[in-house]
């Protein structure tokens, strides 16, 4: 906990000098009634250690999220991970040696949801960037395709607090229950746009959770050193806690000072796959925990398609995440830093998971497990091949991936030499054809899609 009461420390002087850019009218004066401090620099509030210790009392310790079967999971700084997919704007489709790369539509989204909605180790479905759809429209046409191809848990990719009202309209259409959440990003250094909070408070008022998003770049938005950038994101996220705090008390929150990336000094280009990436991981696990809140961050890659790259930088997010406790992992189908999700690259990411999670179970170790009764009985030079408690014990043993390969060359062969990614591609494909039980009515259905178009209209007009 040391790492944590520094970066905490160091944290606390940054909101008191030079403190947060809060450009809102409203909130900074909400700020400042209850204790803050005027900044220096316009637009600037200064916030004092005890304002910061208040409010992160109020804070809830956990986060509930539903699916719309009404079943919930509920996350924590200790408990076990969910994992998510991811935004973007952009698609890649294995379609031959050299693949398709395109704007993402709104037919991808359905296509896109009921694949995550067939995937096992999937918990929510994220919002994605519409080409076909006014970007003033895309989180309420999203979340509407969302809601109606798949059923699990949706977390809606804001655009504008209009949007965010109609978030709300949406929401009591289905159920009370979070069956959606938001989340928002601080813009730094240590600057809360007028955007995310005007969708922080369109979106107050009724416990939708929200994600609070630290994203300072080593070198750029944040000094280049970890420690330095992780004490300015997590200043920006103590101040998006206390804001959210004082516009909804008790509002849930999600801690993410996971996507705080880097700077490639040579080429120029933010790095998201890095194992300084997983360090910053690390750190919001650390830190969730340090203030016992669920944490966050992203599972990426600077691959643009389903190659080794991914493979390596992925399977190793993946491991990392799990073995330092991150709550919410996301990153399921992510390719080119965000940008592009691939459905070839969603199915072997589940496959990943799955893979990290038996080796994470572990050995259990019983008299059961031992098995020394078992072995005296068949003695040396025998086969346990035949025996009950082979055939008890090996399901939940032993791991069998439904995509990797695990057969002869013969039969490799005879199936067409298929690489990963193209059999991923096949499995994506399936999938995505596959029927999903929606959990709607017809009635919430129409009244959803009465929602979207007319908000479609409005913008349009």
């Amino acid at each position: 906990m040391v790492i944590a009461e520094e970066i905490h420390e160091a944290s606390l002087k940054l909101l008191d000098d030079p403190g947060v850019k809060v450009e809102h009218d409203a909130i900074r004066e909400l700020l400042l009634k209850n204790g803050a401090k005027a900044g220096i620099a316009p637009e600037t509030v200064r916030i004092p250690r005890e304002m910061v210790a208040e409010w992160l009392k109020v804070c809830p310790k956990e986060v509930v999220l539903a699916d719309r079967w009404g079943n919930k999971r509920t996350l924590s700084s200790a408990g076990a991970p969910v994992f998510w997919s991811n935004p973007g704007m952009q698609l890649w489709r294995q379609k031959g040696g050299e693949g398709e790369h395109r704007l993402f539509t709104s037919k991808d989204m359905a296509d896109i949801a009921r694949l995550m909605h067939h995937l096992e180790h999937v918990h929510a479905v994220f919002g994605l960037a519409l080409a076909d759809v006014p970007v003033r429209a895309q989180d309420v046409v999203g979340l509407a395709i969302m809601a109606k191809n798949t059923s699990k848990h949706i977390r809606v990719l804001c655009f504008t607090p209009e949007g965010g009202r109609k978030l709300l309209e949406m929401q009591k259409v289905v159920r009370n229950d979070p069956w959606f959440s938001v989340g928002f990003t601080a813009h730094g250094p240590l600057r809360w746009t007028k955007l995310a909070l005007e969708i922080f408070q369109a979106t107050s008022g009724q416990k939708i959770p929200a994600t609070i998003n630290g994203e300072p770049m080593a070198g750029v938005s944040g000094p280049v050193t970890l420690a330095g950038s992780a004490a300015v994101g997590n200043a920006e996220i103590l101040s998006g806690l206390l804001i959210n705090q004082l516009l909804e008390p008790g509002r849930p929150c999600i801690y993410n000072l996971g996507l705080a990336h880097i700077f490639d000094m040579r080429s120029a280009m933010v790095v998201t796959g890095a194992p300084e990436n997983a360090l910053f991981a690390t750190l919001s696990a650390v830190m969730g925990r340090f203030y016992n809140l669920p944490s966050a961050s992203w599972v990426s890659t600077e691959s643009m398609c389903p190659d080794s790259q991914a493979a390596l930088e992925k399977m190793f997010g993946f491991h990392s995440h799990m073995t330092t406790g991150v709550t919410n992992i996301w990153g399921v189908g992510q390719l080119e830093s965000e940008l592009t999700i691939s459905p070839a690259q969603a199915v072997i990411d589940n496959e990943m998971i799955a893979y990290a999670k038996r080796f994470h179970r572990g050995v259990q170790v019983t008299e059961e497990t031992l098995a020394l009764n078992i072995t005296r009985e068949i003695g040396p030079a025998g086969s346990f091949l035949e025996t009950d408690h082979t055939a008890d014990h090996f399901r939940e043993e032993l791991w069998m991936p439904p995509l990797l390969w695990r057969q002869k060359r013969a039969a490799w062969t005879d199936s067409g030499s298929k690489r990963l990614d193209e059999r991923a591609e096949s499995l994506a494909d399936e999938l995505i054809a596959k029927p999903v039980n929606n959990a709607l009515t017809a009635d919430q259905i129409h009244e959803l899609d009465r929602i979207a178009d007319g908000f479609m209209r409005e913008v349009a007009g």
